[in-house]
């Protein structure tokens, strides 16, 4: 994983120091906002999803997380409370790391500490990029949601690859839109045949020809 590449077998035996392995279904809190921790959790298959929630209690979609992110990070270095819940989207496999040795190596290994800020900095882009199509049409906030999920559901970061069965609902949250909105919006993709449907329910963009007309994607 992109995140561990730099450290040796040493380093990760170290890393790997009294670690647990898991597995959750879908729609299983895996850690609440405002808990504490001193564990970070390696997300090894499936997807989930960091939320918080508004004052009014309408919940916010802040990112992704797919196979080979990290999460929980921040808390288990700086000892304040998490910032927001991780929630299963579907079924997955975690490993939960001790904090004290990943300080560890990020504090003596400098490729390893870049690497994380590398994947921080790629958090913060992504995050900056949705939140400023917030005022576009429900079209192009959809395509961007569906490219962004399917990056997540592949190691290439594929905007083209399968996305797992989601409920409609949890489309629509990382999309921005009301659930109602995003499904007519999605059954005209369907029809366009910008978006195909497998047998199983899940999903793929068919077409990338509109997302670089939106500047969603760099032109090929």
């Amino acid at each position: 994983m992109q995140l561990f590449k730099s450290l040796g077998e040493e380093q990760l035996v170290q890393l790997l120091d009294r670690h647990r392995e898991s597995s959750h279904q879908t729609d299983q809190l895996i850690v609440m906002e405002q808990d504490w921790g001193e564990s970070l959790f390696l997300l090894r298959s499936g997807l989930a999803k960091v939320r918080s929630y508004t004052a009014d209690g309408d919940e916010v979609v802040m990112s992704v997380l797919g196979e080979g992110d990290v999460f929980g990070e921040m808390a288990a270095l700086d000892g304040a409370s998490r910032s927001a819940d991780v929630v299963a989207l579907t079924s997955l496999r975690l490993v939960k790391l001790r904090a004290a040795p990943f300080s560890a190596l990020l504090e003596k290994q400098p490729g390893f500490a870049l690497a994380l800020a590398r994947l921080e900095a790629s958090r913060l882009r992504d995050l900056n990029q949705r939140f400023a199509l917030q005022s576009a049409d429900a079209t192009t906030r959809l395509l961007d949601a569906l490219a962004y999920l399917a990056r997540k559901s592949s190691t290439a970061s594929d905007p083209q690859a399968s996305i797992p069965v989601l409920a409609q609902r949890e489309i629509a949250l990382i999309a921005g839109l009301a659930r109602e909105t995003a499904s007519r919006t999605l059954s005209k993709l369907r029809i366009r045949g910008i978006v195909a449907v497998a047998e199983d329910g899940s999903l793929a963009i068919a077409d990338l020809d509109p997302l670089v007309r939106r500047g969603l994607l760099p032109a090929s």
